[in-house]
Formats: structure tokens, sequence, C-alpha cells
């Protein structure tokens, strides 16, 4: 997209416009927006909106924060309220007109639901409906994907069966600014063992005035420290938005024999994974980020098939953990399901699992993530360039930079934009002007133009009100 040529020719925000709406018209998921609610100008911008117009203040938000949490599916509204229609009628028979609701109150079945269910949803085995579609979207078999708990416990669960500490191997390496979660988790996990974690961490950091890790220096680290266990890096770096290489690094470390996982919260629903095909022992993620299905949803799982039936290997072992033919037997002697499924513990939340099947089913239906992700290439590389072209002045005089790779191979959907000074004044206002973004203290704000729901033309909006927002906030 020569995007500075056509807006030089253009030399009108009209005309840049225009263009925004001619990429959205082009744009074969832009119907998937409707799918989606998006909340009004009003609902988010806080008691001092600076729309004074109602008709603009009741129009959607600018929202580009679906790397913190996606918007809410339509579907999944519709099945939860199924769900709860299912555990019992949600309306008192005498607030309504019976005739109006013929099959409402036939719906209800308590704890029947579990097997007879009014939708064929049961909830015995709720967690199957989702297998394949999230296998679908980390290129994995069905068997070595499930939903169960949330991604820290996760991160915990996969450490007790992966991190085998020896007198020879007993470091677990992360990056320096991994999410503030995965820190805790391993510093607490490592010490729980009663090993030291400050001998047993290490952390590697982008070389002196660079904010990029580089995959050799990862591949290099890996090499020389013989005394690393566990490598978990994350899939896309959540506070510079870097895609990793992780093919390259799970093929590294693996031939230097440690164990290799990833945190994916960030990379599920946004950028192509092959975990079967890249041999990646674990990984973990969460689900309301770029699948929407909501604040605190169920989180996911991967282990390869190659642990399939390993027994050997110990594991925090739950009753849904067992294998399916049986758990209901309720035996004293835990028998694990193949596969991931092995590693539940808990029955998982029906409400969290459906509402992510809800997201799950417009993946399918928009053609999966090598769909989602020709329009991401050009949703962010858009958004980049009309930054550049737009703030040419802001970027020169250092108020702003990008700290994401400009290789769109390197990065997801999303860009984070450095303010080194002011950035939450920026952010505040911003957020008056109903533009949703995110913060990661002390100067960045990350925008996410997620190709499900985001279009062309909110890219456009967001950069307007930047550079508005600015000005104001700079002026001298």
């Amino acid at each position: 997209m020569d995007l500075p040529n056509y807006i030089e020719k253009s030399n009108t925000e009209l005309g840049i416009l225009k263009l925004a709406n001619e990429l959205d018209d082009n744009n074969e998921l832009s119907k998937y927006r409707n799918e989606f609610n998006i909340p009004t100008r009003r609902m988010v911008s806080g008691k001092n909106p600076v729309y004074e117009n109602e008709h603009e203040l009741d129009e959607p938000c600018t929202y580009l924060c679906g790397n913190s949490l996606g918007l809410m599916p339509k579907r999944s509204s519709e099945l939860i309220n199924e769900e709860l229609d299912a555990w019992s009628k949600r309306f008192a028979e005498d607030t309504v007109e019976f005739s109006s609701l013929p099959d409402l109150f036939n719906q209800n079945r308590g704890v029947e639901g579990h097997w007879n269910h009014p939708y064929n949803r049961p909830w015995a085995t709720v967690d199957e409906l989702v297998k394949e579609p999230l296998a679908n979207l980390v290129g994995a078999k069905p068997s070595e994907v499930t939903a169960m708990n949330t991604l820290t416990s996760n991160i915990h669960s996969m450490l007790i069966t992966f991190y085998r500490p020896t007198k020879e191997r007993f470091k677990i390496l992360i990056e320096q600014k991994a999410f503030p979660s995965d820190h805790y988790a391993v510093y607490s996990h490592i010490q729980s063992r009663g090993i030291d974690p400050n001998v047993s961490i290490l952390t590697i950091a982008p070389r002196s005035g660079e904010n990029i890790l580089h995959t050799q220096d990862i591949i290099d680290l890996i090499n020389k420290d013989k005394e690393i266990a566990v490598v978990m890096l994350s899939g896309v770096q959540y506070y510079t938005g870097q895609f990793f290489e992780i093919e390259k690094i799970t093929k590294a470390g693996k031939e230097a024999g440690c164990v290799v996982g990833w945190d994916l919260a960030h990379a599920v629903g946004n950028v192509p994974l092959q975990l079967h095909d890249w041999n990646v022992d674990f990984a973990c993620w969460c689900s309301y980020k770029y699948l929407n299905s909501g604040a605190g949803g169920i989180a996911g799982l991967f282990i390869h098939e190659i642990y399939n039936n390993d027994k050997e290997r110990p594991r925090l072992a739950g009753w849904w953990g067992n294998q399916k033919e049986n758990r209901f037997e309720m035996l004293p002697e835990f028998q694990p399901s193949e596969g991931a499924s092995g590693y539940q513990m808990s029955n998982p939340s029906i409400f969290t699992t459906i509402s992510l099947l809800g997201s799950l089913e417009i993946f399918e239906k928009a053609g999966g993530i090598k769909a989602l992700r020709q329009v991401s290439y050009s949703l962010t590389g858009y958004l980049e360039k009309l930054l550049l072209f737009e703030l040419e002045q802001e970027f020169s005089q250092g108020l702003i930079r990008i700290l994401t790779p400009n290789d769109p191979e390197q990065r997801g959907c999303q860009l984070s934009l450095e303010f080194p000074t002011k950035m939450m004044e920026v952010f505040h206002s911003l957020h008056s002007r109903g533009v949703i973004v995110d913060d990661r203290k002390p100067t960045v704000i990350r925008v996410a133009p997620a190709p499900l729901y985001n279009t062309f033309k909110d890219c456009f909006y967001f950069v307007r009100h930047l550079k508005a927002v600015m000005k104001e906030v700079y002026a001298e």
C-alpha cells in the first residue's frame, strides 16, 4: 500500500477518509464487525466527553483494545442466555405472556443439564466443544489442546510437570520484561521447590539502546548456558508487540536439551501458530484478548502428543482429568485421559466455555487465522503508515516512537507507541474522545486493530484524534 503517495495526492482529511472507506468496502471480514457489540462514545468517554453533539456521543467508540479485552460477540450472549435457560428459567411465569415464549419454560433442566441438555451441549462434555476450533487456531491436534483454568494457574501446572530441576539443569529462561504474572509464577514456583529463584531465573533483555530481542541472541544464550532446564518465552511480547520466531527458538532449545514452553496470551487468535509441527512441548494462553471470551474467560493449554500417554511425569491431578469413560464412577485411583485433557482438574465453567465457543464459531466462519492474518497485515500496516505520515513532526521531535518491529512478520496486530513524556495525559485525553486503547506504564500506549471487528476507519479516527490530542498536550 503506497499510502504516503496517496495522501500527498489527496492532501485532505476527506481524501484519507475516502481511502479508509474504500479499504473497508474491499475487506472481506468487514461483515463480521456486526457480530460484536461495540460500546458507544457516551458509554466509555467518562463524565466530560469532548463531544457535545448527542448524535456523535451515540456512535460506536473507536475500540482498539482487543489485545487487552476483546469485544463481546453477540453469539456469546445468545449462547449464555441459552445456558441460563438450561439451568433454570430466567423469568417468572407471571411476568411474561406464556404464549409469547412457547419453548422457554420447557428448557430448564437443573442438574440434568449435565447429560440431558435442551440445546445438545451437555455440561458433562462441554469442553469437547471447543477442542477442535482451538486446535485449528494453534496448529495442533484436538487431543493436544483443552480449555481449563486460567493462564497463570496453567503455567504453574505445566511447571509442575515439565520443570524437573537437577544439579546440572535448574534454570528457567524468561524475558527480562515478560508479563509480570509470568515472573511471579516462575519465582514462586521455583521458591516452592526450595530453590533460590535469584539463581534459577535467567532473564534475557534487548541489546543496549534497543527494544526488540534478537532471535540469534536468544539462541546463543540457550547454547551457552548449559544449566537451562526450561525455556519459557512469550509468543508475542506484551509490551513491545514483537512476535518471536517460535519455531527457530523451540528447535534450538530442544536441541540443547531444554524443555520449551510458550505463554501465548497475545499470540492466540492474533498470529499463525503451528505448535504441533514446531514440536513445542507445552503452551498456555488466556482467551479474553483476541479470542473475545469475556473478562476472566477460561484459558487454554497445549501439550504435544509425544506426552499423550506419559504417566511418569508428575501432574496436578483432578477428577476432570480422569478418563471420561469412568469419571463419574468416583474411583480413588486416578486414570488420566489421553493428551491435554488429562491435565484438567475441575469441571470447566459452563458460562466461560460457552462464551468462548460463541467467539470461536465466528473465527471458523471467517476462515480461521489465515484469513485474519491477511487483513491484519493490511490494517496494522495502514495504521503504521498513517501514524508516520500524519505525525511526522511529532516523530521527528521525539514526542512519540513505535517500539513494535516494522517488519509485518515480526508482529501481530499491535503497535506499541512510546511517549517519553506525558503518556498518561495523552491516554486520558484519548479516552475522553471515546478512543479506547490501553496504557502500559511508564511510557507506552498499545493500539491493536483486531481484524474480526476493527476497520480502516477505526485506524483513521484514532490517528486523527491522537494528532489533535498531542497538539493540546504538548502545546508550548
